[in-house]
């Protein structure tokens, strides 16, 4: 009973939120971060401290579970990790193919063990209430997040009619099944350690040298080398980012509203719902690495905030990777405003995107129209024209990038110019790439 409690507590959803870029609503991917901690790292404590105090992305809907964001790699949620635990990245150690492989699948028979896809169900439908006897689950979030009227997701309504059916197939396709989990692993460089390694190594051909020479240069050549290795404080994190995805489908679903859902108190469908260890499911997608090899300078920033920014930066370049690897993953965002100059002729589109998530000059975009089938419900996405970044006008949105006052990072928006298509309209959406559920 008391883990029923505190599951209950963690999955509550606190009311409906509306998610909107102005007064432009549209439908965002969900997604939960989760961070592999290594307390034995001199910066895993920074690291822990910066990811916990960053935000979910704001092109994805947070769909965070409470006491499930912190995987210890010693025990994991409180119990002795096993000898298939993590494959660690450290400095002179890229991780193969094949450990990347075993992480990737210990992940998601962790968070299997852990039930996270049942409980992303539970917070996808409002699962709440202080006991087995009084709990149930309502339709807020998706009416929410996924612009429905209450009629259109009631789910007793709904399974009465084939057109109801449609409609909740439409929120599992469009909100459930694109819901994820990503899990980063962080581990770092100092320029400490890249200068004891050349310290070591300019010992090695000093000492090579003296030996030829007879002579004391090459020592004095490694104390010098070694000094300026010394000087250069720089910070560089790896980050391995492993992306799982909510397995939701008919089958699914059938089982869901069937056997558990229940909008009144209904404690033997509350009691199959928790009792199910099978049915709700992570699967793993994708994996992306991300390593800048340009170092950011301690004086930058005091410690703390020197890990906060590249953590931040790094984790978005990944997820701008998967993005472009996984299809599901990929950002929608809606047409911001249509600019024209004073004589009223159109100059370009804004879109509140920018190089947080990967726009660079080369950047096409599909622009695309959500429609709903009159006779269905179902969601549609109907092609309406081609765009690209304008050189110039791309918005640095990228974390701390106004501090830093980089190019681009004063500007409200990015700045895009149409190459093929009709007419753009705001809260139309902008897709990277080609998406193919778009019909031409």
């Amino acid at each position: 009973m008391r883990r029923f409690t505190l599951i209950l507590a963690l999955c509550a959803v606190t009311g409906a939120q509306v998610f909107a870029q102005g007064e432009l609503s549209y439908r965002r991917n969900s997604l939960a971060t989760m961070l592999v901690y290594h307390p034995e790292d001199e910066f895993g404590g920074e690291i822990y401290k910066a990811f916990d105090s960053l935000p979910i992305p704001d092109k994805y809907d947070d769909h965070s579970i409470a006491g499930m964001k912190i995987i210890d790699n010693r025990y994991i949620w409180g119990v002795q990790r096993r000898d298939s635990g993590y494959y660690k990245a450290t400095y002179g150690h890229q991780l193969t193919a094949q450990e990347l492989k075993q992480n990737a699948q210990f992940t998601e028979e962790l968070l299997n063990e852990q039930e996270m896809g049942k409980w992303m169900v539970a917070k996808w439908f409002g699962f709440r209430g202080s006991s087995i006897d009084n709990a149930t689950f309502n339709t807020e979030l998706i009416q929410s997040r996924g612009q429905y009227n209450a009629s259109d997701v009631d789910v007793a309504l709904a399974l009465q009619t084939t057109r109801g059916l449609a409609r909740l197939s439409d929120a599992g396709e469009e909100l459930l099944n694109n819901t994820f989990v990503l899990v980063n692993d962080i581990t770092y460089i100092t320029a400490e350690q890249e200068a004891a390694a050349a310290k070591v190594a300019m010992g090695v051909i000093g000492g090579l040298l003296d030996a030829f020479t007879g002579g004391h240069s090459g020592r004095d050549l490694a104390h010098a080398a070694g000094q300026i290795a010394d000087s250069f404080t720089g910070f560089k994190v790896k980050t391995h980012s492993y992306l799982y995805q909510l397995e939701w489908n008919d089958s699914v679903a059938a089982i869901f509203y069937q056997f558990h859902y229940t909008g009144t108190p209904d404690p033997e469908k509350i009691r199959a719902f928790l009792d199910d260890h099978t049915t709700y499911r992570l699967k793993y997608v994708a994996h992306e690495y991300e390593f800048d090899k340009k170092s950011v300078l301690k004086g930058q920033y005091e410690r703390t905030e020197l890990v906060r920014t590249i953590c931040a930066r790094s984790m978005d370049k990944n997820i701008v990777a998967l993005g472009k690897q996984y299809e599901d993953f990929k950002v929608k965002t809606p047409v911001y405003a249509v600019l024209t100059n004073n004589r009223g002729s159109i100059e370009g589109y804004a879109a509140k995107i920018g190089m947080k998530e990967g726009v660079t000059e080369g950047s096409k975009f599909q622009v695309v129209q959500r429609i709903q089938d009159p006779e269905t419900g179902k969601t549609k996405y109907k092609y309406v024209a081609t765009v690209k970044a304008k050189k110039g006008k791309i918005w640095d949105n990228r974390y701390n990038a106004v501090l830093e006052q980089d190019e681009g990072s004063t500007l409200p928006y990015t700045t895009f110019t149409k190459t093929a298509g009709g007419e753009i309209l705001p809260g139309m959406l902008l897709i990277e790439g080609k998406y193919r559920k778009v019909t031409e």
